[in-house]
């Protein structure tokens, strides 16, 4: 493993993703999509608590004491009973179209929340839509024509959002509005090539530089405002997914993988699938 990166919990899951910090409950938050899991981590000792949802998971996100989820036909609030997640539901999206599901998301500071989908069935496909799901429920269509929508990401200011299309390997940019719950001026932030492999989840830290987990290319980057890179860190997991900053004060950088590909069995002692840490990321994440 580089001198980079640590296991910071063998959770084995065949889509890690969804990474969120919840500063209440001390502790990291993730899915496993296709394991259909729902996952709570320790920030130590490797210790986490899984419960099987009844769809697949595509992201988690606490808010107001609740834990709200994106499950393949829409999102609801999570209710833990033992070992099993019972959904809530707030808004159903995909109940007539059993081919999408939700993927990932990002909630602003207003509670509404931003989730991409994708046609599962077929992720070539331009079936995906980004969707603003208000505190109410209410949810809005805002942008269309994505393969799969992934990682959204909200700079600390909130006037701007990055959006991706991982099959088109392109980072979007748009102006945010979170007052109107508005996107407007959609245009290409970076374009990935294939050496750089897929962009998929990321995060804005708090000098306004972008994470980007890389699938496919076993590797996470920093990015500057300007879309030029950083640093660029080893992963040992071909498919890197997610990342997040955690800890009291979001100083320490947790990041998701995938098997290769999700569906096959994990190799012994292999780290796809893994949760890992990024060590010394030398920035801090936002609240």
């Amino acid at each position: 493993m580089s001198a980079e990166v640590r296991l910071l919990a063998h959770v084995d899951a065949a889509l890690g993703e969804g990474l969120c910090w919840d500063s209440v409950w001390g502790c990291l938050w993730m899915v496993d999509i296709v394991g259909r899991r729902l996952l709570r981590v320790s920030p130590e000792g490797g210790r986490f608590e899984v419960w099987d949802s009844p769809e697949e998971i595509g992201w988690v996100i606490p808010r107001d004491g609740d834990l709200l989820i994106g499950l393949a036909s829409g999102v609801a609030r999570a209710v833990l009973h033992g070992t099993a997640l019972e959904p809530a539901w707030i808004a159903r999206l995909h109940v007539d179209r059993p081919e999408m599901r939700l993927n990932d998301a990002k909630s602003d500071s207003s509670g509404a929340i931003w989730a991409g989908s994708l046609n599962r069935r077929d992720e070539s496909r331009p079936d995906g839509v980004l969707y603003r799901i208000a505190r109410d429920g209410a949810t809005t269509v805002v942008d269309t024509g994505y393969a799969v929508a992934n990682g959204p990401a909200i700079r600390k200011d909130e006037r701007l959002m990055l959006h991706t299309d991982s099959v088109r390997r392109t980072v979007y940019a748009f102006d945010l509005d979170v007052a109107a719950g508005r996107l407007s001026g959609e245009r290409v932030w970076r374009q990935f090539t294939q050496a750089d492999g897929h962009p998929d989840g990321m995060c804005f830290d708090s000098e306004g530089c972008l994470w980007i987990a890389h699938w496919g290319a076993g590797m996470l980057c920093r990015y500057a405002p300007d879309g030029s890179v950083l640093r660029r860190v080893s992963i040992p997991a071909t498919n890197v997914t997610n990342v997040c900053f955690f800890g009291p004060d979001l100083s320490r950088l947790a990041v998701t993988t995938a098997r290769n590909p999700p569906s096959s069995q994990a190799c012994s002692g292999s780290l796809d699938g893994a949760l890992l840490e990024v060590l010394e990321p030398g920035a801090c994440g936002l609240r």
